[in-house]
């Protein structure tokens, strides 16, 4: 009976579980990894509503200040004011910093530690803030008057202090930019707006590097050295960027009492009434300053006023890309700031002893400071310049110089004309040529950097005031596409066009496995005058040091060398023929040149390469370890990237290079700009949680238009990457190069390595010269060591040579190569090298 039953009931089929939204599990998955900011946004969200900020009303009583505070003594305000925002706009903008900043720092800390940080940092950051401002007052401060009038509720103030006690467990590079950029910001801010909430967010801040500091007290954190260039360049250029944007903060504030407020009462729109009749008799100073409120206002004098904080913002633009002409134009900007800052605040007023004892304290400060900023800026030009070498084509320079000059040329004309034409308007009547000419440059600069009018050659009505007001605006619209279009100028035309001709040529099968390393920047090339032949070279000290083999057809190997040394003696330089193979040291032996060993290449010939055998253990053990963790590849280009690889592997190798205090080595070994090539090759090793473990990039060689080899190039490894990575993606590398039919694999010249189990070649001057440099570069650098990982793969091994004519140029052509590897090392990095050389070489 019960088996006919259970036959009769009807079960329903098992419905396959419904798959998550992509968006559903992305906000599941940030909730698991911040949900203290998560909830502290909603929380804000919620007190917005309670609260009524979010509906146009503000509850005094729970706002921090030094009415509320202090006075009222509502001692819960430090903490309340932390909950909710004090307007639609600053809760969202709260929000906005809490989800972002505040989730990355509650990912770095962990969920417990940021609650506390959050609330220790922030009440703190408020209590000092609102006790600084009631001793301000008890000492009669204008700025602890004016600063007791506000109410803060700002949650960011807690976010701020957060993100800073994070820093100190961030890698270094990102330890860099948040301290760097962000205490930039909160210092400008506080300059100013110097609004209460800005205050107290750069004590949260500071507070927040303390705290830091001491909860990472006892971890072991990578020493914080250097930057990169492309690093240094972002630093500066967001530096500079953030000093264009103060005075933006005032003029949307109008917080006129802040330290720097008084250098932006130029920049306002003025408001002016018609001149009195009585002027016309009796020009008093009054008269003046209803003058000079004419002159200054309108559209045309506000969009001119405005003038050095779009030059400043396009500045910081072209510094980002190092661009040597926004370095000049940053320079010259804050040159002219502080020169006409000074005389417009009063500067003179603080050495003038009459004068300096009607002046406040703060307006003293106020002055100082002014002129300060701007010089400070000038300073960090000053000691990055090395980093913005990137220069324009003369012929870009020279067509912003025709334009600029044209430009003014012209709409100074008009003005001059117009004067000369419209007498009748000014105020003293006709002016001539000589005070038009004396007074040419007011029309084109910020009216509140220069000093009062004078009483002559005053325009009042019609086209002679419209001309003054309006004549500047377009010169400086012209000024700032030209200079856009400099900064955007690159060495194109003949430069692009010789490497094009030197990648055919290396296409139709010419430069061996090395030969590509003759695209990159900082080469030169040579043609024979068939245009068969090739070579890359960069000439340094009058040297012309070749990079790697002459790129020509079989066969017409000596004629391209002799052509190229004949061209050298031809411009007087000392040819330097470096890192080519075996195979042409005949005809440099003719020749009667020296040669020597400059190190080795090691090569693995893919048709039958197999990891079999025990001699491929140490090999075949990572390949297998990173099978089984659920390691992939990807095979790619730089530019067929997703987007969140490539931004991975710039943060990786930023972080590789800020790590070390020592300088980046070029010439035959590239970085981060040669990986970006359309015909490099990236592989990378990426773990089963979507990250990458490692990068590889290899550079191709060709036979007949046909890719038969790659030469690897860029290494870098993540941290905390499986071990042995490096062996697993190589290996993996060369495993699909054979099987896309690649013939040889180069793992590239180890320099200044010697093959094993060689005899060493009779002694000479450069070969001792260079075996001493490779030992006293191996601690630094770890060239032998890097070479003994390479033999890890059973290679055969290559020896490249340098051969030089004249034995006497040695000591210049050691120079010379020994620019090439380090061509803009400081000399902080060379002590920093020497010091590494030292201390390790003593370890040994």
């Amino acid at each position: 009976m019960t088996d006919d039953v259970s036959a009769g009931t009807a079960v329903p089929p098992t419905s396959p579980p419904r798959p998550t939204p992509p968006w559903l599990g992305a906000v599941l998955a940030y909730l698991r990894r911040a949900p203290f900011a998560a909830a502290l946004a909603v929380l804000v969200i919620a007190m917005g509503f309670v609260t009524g900020t979010f509906l146009g009303r503000f509850p005094a009583e729970l706002a921090a200040g030094e009415g509320t505070t202090v006075d009222q003594g509502l001692w819960w305000t430090p903490f309340t004011a932390l909950l909710f925002g004090d307007s639609v706009v600053g809760g969202l903008l709260a929000i906005a910093l809490i989800l972002t900043a505040g989730a990355y720092a509650e990912r770095t800390l962990g969920s417990v530690r940021s609650v506390w940080v959050f609330f220790v940092t922030g009440v703190l950051g408020i209590l000092i803030g609102v006790g600084s401002q009631a001793l301000l007052v008890s000492w009669g401060s204008q700025w602890g008057v004016l600063a007791s009038f506000d109410l803060v509720a700002d949650p960011t103030i807690g976010t701020v202090g957060l993100l800073m006690a994070a820093s100190a467990f961030a890698p270094t590079l990102w330890q860099r930019r948040i301290r760097v950029v962000g205490f930039t910001l909160l210092l400008m801010f506080a300059l100013y707006a110097a609004d209460s909430d800005s205050v107290f967010r750069l004590l949260s801040g500071v507070l927040g590097l303390i705290l830091g500091a001491v909860l990472a007290r006892g971890t072991v954190r990578p020493s914080w050295h250097r930057s990169s260039y492309r690093e240094v360049r972002t630093l500066v250029a967001a530096i500079v960027g953030a000093t264009g944007l103060g005075p933006i903060i005032v003029l949307v504030s109008g917080s006129w009492y802040a330290p720097l407020g008084l250098v932006v009462s130029g920049f306002s729109p003025v408001e002016a009434q018609p001149m009195d009749k009585s002027c016309v008799q009796d020009f008093t100073a009054d008269c003046t300053r209803q003058a000079a409120a004419i002159l200054q206002s309108g559209p045309g004098p506000f969009l001119i006023s405005l003038v050095p904080l779009v030059l400043t913002l396009l500045a910081a633009w072209g510094l980002r890309t190092g661009r040597r002409a926004a370095w000049i134009m940053a320079l010259v900007v804050n040159a002219a700031v502080a020169v006409l800052t000074a005389t417009a605040v009063g500067i003179n007023d603080l050495l003038d002893d009459k004068a300096r004892g009607n002046l406040l304290i703060e307006d003293g400060i106020a002055m100082i400071l002014a002129v300060l900023v701007p010089i400070g800026v000038i300073a960090l030009l000053l000691l990055t310049r090395r980093r913005f070498q990137v220069t324009a084509p003369r012929a870009a320079a020279r067509r912003f110089t025709a334009t600029v000059v044209g430009a003014f040329v012209v709409c100074a004309g008009i003005y001059v004309v117009i004067g000369l034409i419209d007498g009748d308007n000014y105020l003293d009547g006709q002016p001539s040529i000589g005070e038009l000419l004396a007074d040419l440059v007011r029309p084109f600069v910020s009216p509140g950097l220069l000093p009062d009018i004078a009483d002559a050659g005053i325009p009042v009505d019609g086209a002679a005031l419209v001309v003054y007001q309006w004549i500047g605006v377009p010169f400086w619209i012209v000024f700032v596409f030209a200079a856009i279009r400099l900064f955007r100028a690159t060495h194109v035309s003949s430069l692009a066009i010789e490497e094009a001709r030197f990648r055919a040529l290396l296409r139709d099968g010419g430069g061996d496995t090395l030969g590509f390393m003759g695209t990159w920047t900082g080469n030169t090339h040579w043609f024979t005058p068939d245009g068969r032949g090739a070579i890359a070279y960069r000439v340094i000290n009058k040297v012309a040091l070749t990079m790697s083999d002459p790129v020509c057809p079989e066969g017409a190997e000596r004629d391209t060398i002799e052509g190229f040394i004949g061209y050298c003696e031809a411009q007087g330089w000392s040819a330097c023929f470096y890192s080519f193979h075996e195979r042409y040291l005949p005809i440099f032996q003719s020749f009667g040149w020296q040669y020597m060993s400059v190190g080795e290449e090691t090569v693995l010939d893919l048709p039958g390469f197999e990891l079999t055998g025990k001699a491929w253990q140490k090999v075949r053990q990572p390949l297998n370890r990173g099978e089984r963790e659920g390691m992939t590849t990807l095979w790619s280009t730089w530019h067929d990237l997703p987007s969140r690889y490539s931004r991975e592997i710039t943060a990786v190798s930023e972080e590789w290079v800020a790590h070390k205090k020592l300088p980046e080595m070029g010439f035959t070994l590239g970085g981060m700009e040669e990986l970006k090539d359309s015909d490099v090759g990236i592989f990378l090793a990426i773990n089963k949680d979507g990250g990458i473990e490692a990068t590889t990039s290899w550079l191709p060689s060709w036979t007949d238009g046909r890719i038969t080899g790659w030469t690897i190039d860029f290494m870098r490894r993540s941290d905390g990457a499986m071990p042995g990575i490096m062996e697993f993606v190589i290996a993996s590398a060369a495993l699909h190069m054979k099987e896309q039919g690649a013939q040889v694999m180069s793992l590239s010249g180890a320099p200044l390595a010697t093959k094993p189990g060689e005899e060493a070649p009779d002694p000479t001057v450069m070969s001792r010269l260079l075996g001493w440099l490779g030992e006293m570069l191996e601690p630094a650098y770890g060239f032998t060591s890097l070479f003994r990982f390479k033999s890890k793969f059973n290679p055969r091994y290559e020896t490249i040579y340098m051969a030089y004519a004249d034995p006497a140029q040695l000591p210049r052509i050691g120079m010379a190569i020994g620019s090439a590897y380090l061509p803009e090392a400081t000399p902080k990095e060379y002590l920093a090298l020497m010091q590494t050389i030292t201390n390790r070489g003593g370890e040994h």
